[in-house]
């Protein structure tokens, strides 16, 4: 019996495609299940090293839910000024989500991916949606459930 790990190539990677609606859904549980997805790990040929993922498409982003006091107590930071004095810009979780509801499932994906150009790479297979359309029909999704 041969003990050598198995390594993906690249040319045996077949991506699907597959959407997921957050309506009612809990921002954490989600975002860690959409990053398993990205990463490839619900494979058996998923390997670290290599992009192994499938694309995901979200939508209802607007009405993905929160537990406890988030909503008002979560806070969002980016620098303005590229970390010159005065260019921290903060922001609650309630005033992102009217301004831009997608940002709050990327940034969550985000943080939950690696921080490396792997990371960046896996990252482009995510698209996300406030409403419930989108302009990926041609690709065949599937529709996946995420307990959450």
């Amino acid at each position: 019996m041969s003990q050598r790990t198995y390594s993906a190539k690249p040319a045996d990677i077949k991506r699907e495609w597959h959407i997921i609606d957050l309506n009612g859904k809990v921002l954490g549980r989600a975002a860690s299940q959409i990053a398993t997805l990205l990463k490839g790990k619900h494979k058996p040929m998923y390997t670290p090293s290599i992009d192994t993922g499938d694309h995901v498409i979200v939508i209802n982003a607007d009405k993905v839910k929160v537990t406890g006091t988030k909503e008002q107590d979560k806070m969002y930071y980016r620098h303005t000024l590229a970390g010159f004095p005065g260019g921290l810009k903060s922001t609650n979780l309630a005033k992102l989500r009217a301004r831009h509801p997608e940002d709050i499932i990327l940034n969550a994906v985000r943080r939950m991916l690696p921080r490396s150009a792997l990371g960046r790479q896996m990252m482009t297979k995510l698209k996300v949606y406030a409403g419930d359309t989108h302009p990926h029909a041609a690709q065949k999704p599937a529709t996946r459930e995420v307990e959450a």
